[in-house]
């Protein structure tokens, strides 16, 4: 890691501490630490399990994709990508640190760039894809719940979820329709020429064709693996119920019972697609806003409340960034090249 990123880190993780102690302000603090001795950690155990399970199932896909070209691409390596991942996007704006780093990481263990980015490609494809999915049926179940509670947090939740169809349906067009989407994005960049000198505004264009240009190749690559793709999306499909999962054994932990499970997780999802409007790495400030908002119909007790909050952030934010450090300091094995 580089100074500025153990910069944004430090600063991240005051941030964090600072909301923690806001939350805390109007809070008695005695009656925070009983409800402390209180826990049932047995059902915390639960929750720190499924973000456990959330970032391996991750490196269970790390494996699927690599198994055919590098047979030698240990487990420990594949267990060690998503951490790192985490770790980055917990500290750039709007995540967009986790795939470079992967991709670091990749290269690290003797992976070839081309098949190291045609992975995160298609990682990330289908992470998307299955983000959408669970949001479409979360708001089946859940989305009344916010709709009546907080409108202006309902209107956040469908433009979160507005982005990541965007991305989907962006990313379909490349593949089924290369042209017309090529056409159609220099199309939409050539305002940009009004305000850039002419160098700029080439090579950005020219940086933009490439990506569109390799994501093509790649599809083409994942139109023929549909086998593989379909065994990807089921693991990602687990590795969100794990991590929707997490504030249900939350509470339980707080002997918060009668609750309903699905009625959680979706709960869970409208907050995931909230996060990813914040530019601020991850989300520090609306993170824990929407978790106090969405759950505080399940909890009377203020203090169990931001006890609830503040463990779920702990579990979900910095716990994955301290598991990141570890990883990237972690030696990688390597693997030979594959002829």
């Amino acid at each position: 890691m580089s100074r500025k990123n153990w910069l944004v880190l430090i600063l991240m993780v005051m941030a964090g501490c600072g909301i923690f102690a806001y939350s805390m302000r109007d809070q008695n603090l005695h009656l925070i630490m009983a409800e402390l001795k209180r826990m049932n950690w047995g059902w915390f155990l639960v929750a720190v399990a499924c973000i456990c399970l959330y970032m391996g199932l991750e490196g269970v896909v790390d494996k699927l994709f690599l198994a055919n070209r590098y047979p030698d691409f240990t487990w420990r390596d594949a267990l060690r990508l998503p951490p790192i991942e985490q770790l980055f996007n917990g500290i750039t704006p709007f995540s967009t640190g986790g795939q470079p780093a992967q991709l670091v990481a990749l290269l690290q263990s003797g992976v070839e760039g081309g098949m190291a980015s045609s992975v995160l490609l298609m990682k990330f494809v289908v992470f998307q894809s299955m983000i959408v999915i669970s949001f479409l049926i979360s708001l089946l179940i859940g989305f009344h719940y916010i709709a009546e509670k907080l409108q202006a947090l309902s209107l956040l939740v469908i433009l979160g979820f507005v982005v990541h169809l965007s991305v989907i349906v962006a990313l379909l067009l490349v593949m089924y329709r290369y042209g017309f989407t090529k056409r159609a994005v220099n199309l939409l960049i050539e305002p940009a020429s009004w305000f850039m000198n002419s160098v700029s505004y080439q090579r950005m264009r020219q940086k933009l064709n490439e990506k569109i240009d390799t994501f093509y190749r790649e599809s083409i690559k994942m139109k023929s693996e549909y086998g593989k793709l379909t065994q990807v999306s089921v693991v990602t499909i687990a590795q969100l119920f794990f991590y929707y999962a997490i504030p249900y054994f939350i509470m339980l932990a707080l002997g918060i019972h009668g609750i309903n499970f699905m009625m959680v997780m979706s709960l869970h999802v409208l907050i995931f697609m909230i996060i990813s409007l914040f530019p601020i790495p991850g989300g520090t400030g609306g993170a824990e806003y929407s978790f106090a908002v969405l759950f505080s119909g399940f909890m009377h007790s203020s203090s169990k409340l931001v006890l609830a909050m503040i463990l779920w952030r702990i579990l979900t934010y910095h716990f994955c960034m301290f598991a990141g450090m570890f990883c990237v300091v972690l030696k990688p094995d390597r693997v030979k090249q594959q002829n």
